[in-house]
């Protein structure tokens, strides 16, 4: 790929790339960064203290996350915990 493009790719932000995301950005901020952590829910659960039904809940939008849960998940996964809001 030559650099021209990339750059260009780079300028798009990701809620304009990933449009299937509109309205779940958290949720898929959430299992992006479990997943590139190699971390599975239970996994996840186990390091925050919060039961794998509701992070998969969490990850399809049919829970919110909540201020207290993004900080446990941003010290659990090493990202800055306004991802998950």
């Amino acid at each position: 790929m030559n650099h021209t493009k990339e750059i260009h790719m780079n300028s798009i932000p990701w809620r304009e790339a990933f449009k299937e995301f509109k309205g779940n950005e958290p949720g898929a901020s959430l299992a992006g960064s479990r997943h590139k952590e190699g971390l599975t829910q239970v996994q996840l659960s186990e390091l925050t203290g919060i039961p794998q039904r509701h992070i998969s809940e969490m990850e399809r939008g049919k829970r919110p996350i909540g201020k207290r849960n993004a900080r446990l998940f941003s010290k659990a996964l090493k990202v800055d915990y306004r991802m998950f809001l």
